[in-house]
């Protein structure tokens, strides 16, 4: 039987996934909701990789947990007929002692029996008898959405920028012409120049056709400066949203290498925010022990918990160099236990003689003894002179 021959289908063995094999139209220009989504996207999954939660019940997965709270802001723990639950939903009416509300109102459809959208759950109390545990993402409940919009919205414009910048650098000269010979010639000669027929330029009416100058070329100003502006500029705008969200990346505009102290400039801005985050977490975590009877922690980690573990390092040596003594200008340890008496003796300080004394008697010693030879030598070749002259 003879074999059959097999042609690959190329669009059907991209991948599974069918995203993969949609087709680009470059002619539509950008999508800029598409961009959009991508950037935020992308984001939104790095800081999946920013906390680490430890002992969650299998009904509260981490990372949809922290999708609540990234993209919401909050959201709110519940016990139910299967166990631990976090949802979705608003804050109702009943605010407490400092105007909280002390309602969470479900609005997850898909909850087991007894905890369907609508019902409603107590939270936010300071007497302890919440039915439920309100949990931020920061004390505002704002999110990470507004900071990475705003920045992602500007990349998205930027990159548009960049687009046209870049088509635009192929143009360097734009040909004009008044009348249809000597477009013809123009484009001839185009033509010529893309097959590398450089030679053949005087044999083409196109000499003939630009007497009357009606063949003109105007020359386009060079983009490669404006490429550059838009680079650094995206630079900055992603180096800005990464030290928003805690990690640090370099924006310095200089054109020449920084130094260490220019790298770490912006490292103080870079915990308040992420360690708010933290501390909600922390605090949500406390309150679900406590209510439900878990042993739930979260932590840093990733590049955050790196960042942290070199900051503790860094106060360590910095406490164990302030408690280590430090030596005079005399050599001398500030050692000496209190109420012991030092037996150390130190030179007395002669206050009627200058430091400068010894200095001046021996340099005057030296200009002495200088002198005293200049002479002997003189005296010696006077001698011998006038034994030669005898």
């Amino acid at each position: 039987m003879a074999e059959k021959n097999i042609i690959p289908d190329t669009e059907s063995n991209l991948f599974w996934y069918p995203a993969l094999k949609y087709k680009y139209e470059f002619d539509k220009g950008i999508d800029k909701p598409l961009l959009m989504r991508s950037y935020v996207s992308y984001f939104l999954n790095r800081l999946q990789s920013m906390f680490t939660w430890n002992n969650l019940p299998d009904t509260i997965p981490a990372k949809w947990l922290e999708s609540y709270l990234l993209v919401n802001g909050f959201c709110c723990v519940i016990d139910t007929s299967k166990g631990l639950f976090a949802t979705n939903g608003g804050m109702g009416a009943d605010p407490n002692e400092y105007y909280i509300p002390t309602k969470f109102i479900v609005t997850n459809p898909h909850l087991p029996e007894g905890s369907s959208s609508g019902r409603q759950y107590i939270v936010n109390t300071l007497d302890g008898t919440d039915e439920a545990v309100f949990v931020r993402n920061d004390t505002y409940t704002v999110g990470v959405m507004p900071i990475i919009t705003k920045y992602c919205s500007q990349m998205v414009e930027n990159d548009i920028s960049m687009n046209i910048a870049d088509i635009m650098s192929r143009a360097t000269v734009v040909l004009s012409a008044a009348d249809d010979p000597t477009k013809a010639s123009a484009e001839k000669w185009i033509k010529d120049i893309i097959q590398g027929k450089i030679g053949i330029i005087g044999e083409t009416p196109f000499l003939v056709a630009n007497q009357d100058e009606s063949l003109r070329v105007n020359p386009i100003n060079t983009v490669a400066g404006t490429l550059t502006d838009l680079i650094e500029y995206h630079q900055y705008l992603k180096a800005g949203l990464f030290n928003e969200l805690g990690l640090n990346s370099n924006y310095n505009m200089k054109r020449e290498a920084i130094n260490s102290n220019e790298s770490q400039l912006n490292d103080d801005a870079l915990h308040p925010l992420i360690d708010d985050m933290l501390r909600c977490r922390q605090e949500a975590a406390e309150q679900i022990n406590k209510l439900f009877g878990t042993d739930i922690s979260v932590e840093f980690n990733s590049a955050w918990k790196e960042n942290e573990e070199e900051n503790e390092l860094m106060l360590e040596q910095m406490e164990q160099a302030a408690e280590t003594p430090e030596e005079t200008s005399e050599g001398f340890t500030d050692d000496t236990v209190d109420g012991a008496e030092d037996d150390t003796e130190f030179p007395e300080e002669n206050d009627d003689v200058s430091p400068e004394t010894p200095t001046e008697e021996i340099i005057a010693e030296v200009a002495s003894d200088i002198v005293d030879k200049v002479e002997e030598i003189i005296e010696e070749k006077e001698g011998d002179t006038d034994v030669s002259d005898s």
